[in-house]
């Protein structure tokens, strides 16, 4: 038997033409690629190494780009990638400029959603379906590939009810491992399960939706596999078919991952399937001390989470209070509207997501909480720049949002000090609240010189005039500090405050920018709307005529790349700072930061 190479694999006619008994030997080669580049990069590991076989079958049976096969969430497409002629950059893989860790349009023809969150995969292809009908275009098929885990979401059943009862010739790609981060829950999960042990009697659940039924299918046999998409194909109506793979299959420190599969790892040594020890602790595994010890003593204290344990920092708040955590699945929404619940029934509710995923239940928000004054305290992981996840995974809109919610009261922690008081004046507030703070390790403690009103001051220079003003978000007090140090390099009298509460704005904070030449806000959020522009709406409405340059991310979809590297091309590096406060207070027009080039996408 001869072994087809790898790298002969540069595009999908390739991967068709190749004789049925060379694909095992080219599914253990895609492994150990995966396995070699995953690690030295970082990225998702796990949900690549159990589609191996299934995207192959995809791709010996359907067309692309002519056929759109769609990934839901898009964390498991690096096989996709690699058979769609960009192994060659895997080097690059969620480095600045290279190869992006999600399907991205730019990229490939073959990528053709690049939103990254969730459950959405089915509504794009009953909308693709529709337009490929009223275009009169029969011979071209939509594919959407989703997990179970993503299954949980309310979108993928809204969208399985639209597509059910069609008609429409979509193929739906049930990628059931029992996971998504942590194991599906609910009553799906148990669906499921009746169906892959064959203990499900009568019309199964898809069928009672519209859908014809085809599984359950080895997902790691592609043969079995090929012959249902094929047999999918053919039936041109809504079909599911139903395919049963392992979450890290075929690399045994995946496998042997009780946590997640190594769903989403950092760079590793693929020997011993370890990183380096040590190092500061992360922003989560700090607060999820916090919120267990705080638990010890408040028992109207719960947690929720949307599929994440682990990420959000609640496993070891999960193993004290086991009966106190509620997991919903990937469904923010649902979520949100739960805590308004458990809150109305007398207790107090932390919702835990990342950032960039509470942008999916506002109105839940909005509707549920604020408009009940409900004491629900929101904590956002992976607030502001994320790095190499990209546009969709950047937690830049939250400030922005939240600052419209009416009794909605904001904080952002500038060290882990902060943190712990902060979260403990959060469950404390009699009305909605949220904390947020990055993906990053936390840094020393900065001490402040003073408390004034809620608010710290960090700096103010000795015997200098009141010049300016940094008032600065969170973690991005150690650059604003470092900004007062070269603007009174130049003479310059400079004053730094953490707000800690940054919305709303403390009426004290405006009587301080009323006594200065110029504030400057600093923050890593978009600027239109957060934290600067709710500053400098406010001292407009006091009569202050102190300007107000806000300084943060702009309203834009930034690709990946390294953290720093972005905040520096945002102008929210300590150089960048002192150099608007300069231009500001020279009257001349402050520069766009040109090296937003090759970082907007």
């Amino acid at each position: 038997m001869t072994t087809t190479p790898l790298t002969h694999i540069v595009d999908p006619h390739r991967l068709k033409s190749l004789p049925a008994n060379e694909i095992p030997a080219l599914a253990g080669q895609i492994r150990h690629f995966l396995v070699e580049k995953v690690c030295r990069a970082g990225g998702h590991l796990g949900p690549n190494l159990g589609v191996v076989e299934l995207t192959i079958a995809l791709h010996r049976v359907f067309d692309s780009p002519r056929d759109r096969i769609i990934f839901d969430t898009g964390h498991q497409s690096y096989v996709h990638k690699i058979l769609t002629g960009r192994q060659q950059e895997f080097d690059s893989l969620r480095v600045a400029g290279g190869l992006a860790g999600y399907p991205q349009r730019a990229e490939s023809e073959h990528d053709h959603v690049e939103n990254s969150h969730a459950s959405t995969s089915l509504a794009w292809a009953d909308g693709l379906a529709k337009a490929q009908q009223l275009r009169g275009e029969t011979d071209r098929r939509v594919v959407a590939v989703i997990g179970d885990g993503a299954l949980t979401g309310g979108l993928a059943w809204e969208s399985l009810n639209n597509l059910g009862g069609s008609g429409r010739p979509v193929i739906v790609v049930l990628n059931d491992n029992g996971r998504s981060y942590d194991p599906t829950i609910g009553g799906l999960a148990e669906h499921l399960g009746a169906l892959r042990s064959g203990a499900a009697s009568g019309r199964n659940l898809f069928h009672t939706m519209g859908f014809l039924y085809l599984g359950p299918i080895d997902g790691h046999d592609v043969r079995a596999t090929e012959t249902a998409l094929r047999h999918a194909r053919e039936l041109n109506q809504p079909v599911v078919v139903h395919c049963v793979t392992e979450k890290g299959r075929g690399y045994t420190h995946a496998e042997n991952d009780e946590a997640d599969r190594m769903h989403g790892i950092g760079v590793l040594n693929p020997a011993t399937g370890t990183g380096k020890a040590g190092g500061a602790p992360s922003w989560t595994s700090l607060f999820g001390r916090h919120i267990t010890e705080l638990a010890e003593t408040r028992p109207d204290l719960v947690a929720l989470t949307a599929a994440m344990l682990r990420p959000v920092g609640l496993h070891r708040f999960a193993q004290r209070f086991p009966d106190r955590i509620f997991d919903v699945g990937i469904a923010e929404q649902h979520a949100v509207t739960s805590a308004a619940g458990l809150a109305m029934g007398g207790l107090h509710p932390v919702v835990c997501l990342y950032a960039t995923f509470l942008n999916r239940a506002i109105d839940q928000v909005l509707m549920d909480v604020a408009l009940h004054q409900l004491p629900v305290t929101f904590v956002l992981d992976r607030a502001g720049i994320t790095g190499p996840d990209g546009p969709s995974h950047h937690g830049v809109w939250d400030l922005a949002l939240l600052g419209q919610v009416p009794g909605m009261r904001v904080a952002s922690p500038r060290d882990p000090v902060e943190l712990a008081a902060l979260l403990a004046e959060a469950v404390d507030d009699p009305g909605p609240t949220a904390l947020r703070f990055p993906k990053a390790a936390a840094g020393p403690a900065i001490k402040a010189r003073n408390r004034m009103d809620g608010m710290d001051v960090l700096y103010r220079g000795e015997h200098t005039p009141l010049d300016v003003l940094i008032v600065s978000a969170g973690v991005l007090a150690e650059p604003a500090l470092q900004a007062a140090a070269l603007l009174e390099q130049d003479g310059l009298g400079v004053t730094v405050v953490d707000p800690r509460w940054l919305l709303p704005i403390n009426p004290t904070l405006v009587h301080l920018a009323a006594r200065h030449r110029l504030v400057v806000t600093v923050e890593d959020g978009v600027r239109t709307g957060g934290l600067g522009t709710a500053l400098a709406q406010a001292c407009g409405a006091a009569g202050v005529r102190t300007p107000v340059d806000n300084l943060g991310v702009p309203p834009a979809f930034l690709d990946h790349g390294a953290r720093g590297d972005i905040l520096a091309a945002c102008g929210l590096d300590a150089e960048s700072i002192a150099e608007a406060a300069r231009a500001n207070l020279g009257s001349t027009p402050v520069p766009h930061p040109s090296r937003l080039e090759g970082v907007l996408q």
